[in-house]
């Protein structure tokens, strides 16, 4: 009978020979750069492998380490994440960049307890880079490894419910020779083979072991509660632009969605739509506002929102905590993707209005 180190030697022959060729990684032998690790980690909790290459590359250019990263204006940090999911994890990116160079003089810690205490760094970022960076037998468990353990084990238990045991059985099958090659098999065979839609059971070097395939419902595994539908929240977003063309902005809290990011200011999301008489109150500058046809939609992870457009002239003074920029400098700033698409569907009414 296969035991779970005859498993892990299998899975890492099998890596051996199919692993991917990822710019984060490095040959066999060679020792990875902890920095390189986690910076990849955090990139890819919300991105996928194919997004994350380039923009990977790109942040190693400008900051090639922990020590140019903290010194780096949190602002350009902000601008240069766009596309890659939640600021607040650039800002904690930031964050822990710091604290690695003032509590550890630059050097990541090697111990998972103490890369727990790091900002932005949780459960999984920590056995990932403890296991990863320093070969530690640490189990890093991402939805790759969950998918493949709860499939290996035919777990039929509906997440999040079966975390728990699923945790456990990954914990047993970490090997204590090459642990970081070990999770980085497991992330290579949920990403490439134990797919969530039409997995290739068949060019699994697992397949005569996996339960859920031996019973026909490796597609199935691992179960998830029904999805509940996002509720809609609404809001209004004041484009106030002064007589040499800038448009007011101000920098949302640091804490919350968005957070430190540039934004148009705008009312209050609610669930409700703002009705006409009640959007003036909010208004950043006194102004003679005038709706913009359309709105901009988006999709959060939680919510879906809806913002209309009102448009009105700023005066030159600026009210306090608002600053005005031109519209070909916005490419500059730290503009979440929603305000971009507010930008555009503005540049787009008006031209349609202009003609």
């Amino acid at each position: 009978m296969e035991t779970n180190s005859d498993l892990a030697a299998t899975l890492l022959a099998w890596y051996d020979r199919h692993r991917r060729d990822l710019p984060w990684r490095v040959a066999r032998g060679e020792r990875p750069d902890p920095y390189r690790v986690w910076l990849s980690e955090i990139m890819l909790q919300q991105t996928t492998v194919a997004t994350v290459g380039p923009r990977f590359e790109a942040f190693c250019r400008r900051w090639p380490d922990v020590g140019a990263l903290a010194a780096a204006p949190l602002d350009d940090v902000l601008h240069e994440w766009q596309g890659l999911g939640y600021y607040a994890r650039a800002r904690n990116l930031h964050a822990c960049a710091r604290a690695v160079v003032a509590r550890y003089g630059g050097e990541f810690p090697g111990d998972e307890a103490a890369l727990r205490e790091l900002p932005g760094i949780g459960a999984y970022t920590a056995a990932a880079i403890a296991a990863l960076a320093f070969d530690q037998r640490a189990s890093p468990m991402d939805g790759n490894i969950e998918r493949v353990v709860a499939r290996l084990f035919a777990v039929v238990t509906p997440l999040p419910g079966a975390k728990p045991r699923i945790h456990a059985l990954a914990r047993s099958l970490t090997p204590a020779e090459r642990p970081g090659d070990y999770a980085q098999a497991a992330m290579d065979l949920g990403a490439t083979i134990c797919t969530p839609v039409r997995p290739a059971c068949v060019l699994c070097p697992w397949r005569q072991h996996c339960r859920a395939q031996a019973l026909g419902v490796a597609e199935q595994l691992p179960r998830r509660p029904a999805k509940k539908a996002k509720p809609e929240r609404h809001g209004v977003v004041f484009w106030a632009v002064r007589a040499d063309g800038a448009v007011l902005l101000r920098r949302r809290p640091e804490q919350g969605l968005l957070g430190g990011m540039m934004e148009f200011p705008s009312t209050p999301w609610r669930a409700v739509p703002w009705e006409d008489r009640a959007i003036a109150a909010h208004g950043p500058v006194k102004a003679r506002w005038q709706p913009l046809p359309g709105a901009v939609r988006h999709s959060f992870t939680h919510f879906d929102l809806a913002l209309r457009i009102w448009f009105g002239t700023a005066p030159k003074s600026l009210p306090l905590g608002f600053v005005a920029e031109p519209p070909n400098r916005f490419q500059t700033l730290a503009l979440p993707t929603l305000m971009k698409k507010v930008a555009a569907h503005v540049a787009r009414m008006t031209s349609r209005l202009e003609r």
